[in-house]
């Protein structure tokens, strides 16, 4: 069964690195840039309350009132309100990641978006509905990566088998996820590394899409050479 269509994450894929992001963050709010980062994944309470953040069980102040308080406690000085949109304005859009999916819809590929989402407003600005084809959201379905269930519905909705799927994430435990349903993946880690183990691994080869814009002002050196 070849793999023909692409679940593709959004955060550390579609966008810049959403760690270096949480660092910023850190970094203006006390002297460990970490420090975010080691609260949701070590405290008992964080950890859990950021999963149902993710999968919409708990909504943005109730989130942004514990993480501050954890933070204080660890000798951060930050302000519970916004505290999310804060950390999330240091993330934006990767281009020759968004021109990668472009092309690979432009070849023919279905493409869905599966992502956990980090509260409200986290897609602001980005026509989903345009730049893939189904859009399966953590909060909105009430599931979370790396839960089966979330590739099989991603999978369901693009009308394709799982082993007819490849899943693009930067994180290697949602691309396990995906393995265990029969979804083959790719770590992600930039635009021509993703590119190329497409081509080289499923044979899949983007294509640029009608566009008035020259293809070398789209895509840095090292995408172009997989795309047709």
């Amino acid at each position: 069964m070849s793999r023909t269509a692409i679940l593709v994450d959004f955060g550390g894929v579609l966008t810049t690195d959403v760690f270096a992001a949480f660092r910023r963050f850190g970094a203006q709010i006390g002297p460990d840039p970490d420090l975010p980062i080691s609260v949701i994944v070590t405290d008992p309470v964080v950890g859990p309350a950021f999963a149902d953040l993710e999968s919409g069980h708990l909504d943005d102040e109730e989130f942004e009132i514990l993480f501050a308080r954890k933070l204080t406690e660890r000798g951060a000085t930050v302000e519970p309100a916004g505290l999310l949109g804060r950390i999330k304005s240091g993330i934006a859009l990767d281009p020759d990641m968004i021109a990668l999916i472009e092309g690979v819809r432009a070849a023919g590929h279905p493409v869905a978006l599966v992502s956990n989402s980090m509260g409200r407003d986290s897609y602001a600005g980005v026509d989903l509905a345009a730049l893939v084809d189904v859009a399966i959201v953590s909060a909105e379905v009430g599931l979370r990566k790396p839960a089966r269930e979330i590739y099989r519905l991603a999978c369901r909705e693009l009308g394709v088998e799982p082993g007819e799927a490849v899943m693009l994430d930067d994180l290697r435990h949602n691309i396990d996820g995906a393995r265990r349903c029969g979804i083959e993946g790719i770590v992600h880690s930039s635009a021509a590394s993703t590119a190329e183990e497409l081509a080289v691994r499923f044979g899949v080869f983007p294509v640029l899409p009608p566009t008035t814009t020259a293809p070398e002002n789209r895509l840095r050196r090292g995408t172009r050479q997989w795309l047709r």
